[in-house]
């Protein structure tokens, strides 16, 4: 494997050619989402597996703009100052829209708001208790920024009852300071997962890595190692794909990781003990396949506390 970036990206495989999408399930929520102007990373990002996730009933949401107050060198999302401005209307908008959609999971994303005295906090907090409020039966993930691992800041977004807390480490520890922006530091992530489980045991929590940047097994292992200290449930790999805008500051690929090596990940973070491990060319952050596993595990436990609490009545 190789141990750095390179000036130039290595052609692409064939494994990483995908289907265009298609079909009157993804149309028709495509349609919808155009009719409620909201912004899915689904397809802001050009996700391979939006078709798979649409049909599925998951569908992953920008809340807080299109502005970044970070500037990581693997992300196309655009950077500036949005200087405080937040559409304060958005968790109503969000939360009525999703109660008219057929989804059953729905994931919550953002840019990072460092603009705002609570990075964002309270309006994912407040997103989550509006889409719970008109749909109580919805599972939300929210996938957050860092929030600097200020505990009351953590502390509020998990009063809100998210049903997965995930925050991405994105890459290992020696490559984080060229990969992400200088304020997301891999320990700081780590602390931010850890604190998620600190004011709730039983939350699931979840975190992504991306490969081909030049990290080598034994570091993908010791951030395994890290990230299960830190008691994280869910990891999920998937290749690093440069922004189509060759602009200087992306990083270029170094490697396509094959199939196998994606496997022999999985293999390597289940045999740690993760609840669940998603490892592949194609698989993101929010992956159908996962939320199906993790839905399970959520109605399981929820079933489970209900026969508890009637037995104790």
């Amino acid at each position: 494997m190789s141990h750095g970036p390179s000036q130039t990206s290595p052609s692409r495989p064939d494994w990483l050619k995908v289907k265009i999408p298609h079909g009157a399930k993804y149309l028709q929520l495509r349609q919808l989402l155009k009719e409620q102007n909201l912004v899915t990373v689904c397809q802001e990002a050009l996700c391979p597996n939006i078709q798979e996730c649409w049909d599925g009933g998951t569908a992953t949401f920008m809340l807080m703009g299109d502005t970044c107050t970070r500037a990581c060198r693997f992300c196309s999302v655009k950077t500036g100052n949005p200087m405080g401005v937040l559409d304060r209307e958005e968790p109503q908008k969000i939360g009525y829209a999703i109660s008219q959609m057929k989804l059953s999971y729905v994931v919550l994303t953002s840019v990072d708001r460092d603009d705002l005295d609570d990075f964002g906090a309270d309006h994912f907090a407040t997103t989550i208790e509006m889409i719970k409020k008109n749909k109580p039966e919805m599972l939300v993930e929210c996938l957050t920024p860092d929030f600097e691992a200020i505990p009351q800041l953590v502390q509020r977004v998990l009063d809100a009852k998210p049903d997965v807390f995930a925050h991405n480490i994105e890459t290992v520890e020696r490559l984080s300071p060229t990969v992400r922006d200088r304020r997301a530091k891999y320990r700081q992530s780590l602390e931010t997962l850890a604190l998620a489980k600190v004011f709730n045991p039983e939350q699931i929590t979840k975190t992504s890595i991306m490969l081909g940047l030049g990290e080598t097994k034994q570091e993908i292992k010791q951030s395994l190692l890290d990230l299960r200290e830190v008691s994280c449930d869910v990891v999920t790999f998937g290749q690093y794909l440069a922004p189509t805008d060759q602009h200087k500051k992306y990083l270029p690929v170094v490697e396509y990781i094959h199939p196998d090596i994606f496997k022999s990940y999985q293999k390597m973070a289940e045999d740690l003990g993760f609840l669940y491990v998603a490892s592949g060319p194609l698989v993101r952050s929010s992956y159908k396949a996962g939320e199906y596993f993790i839905a399970s595990v959520i109605k399981e436990r929820q079933h489970k506390n209900s026969w508890l609490k009637k037995r104790l009545q």
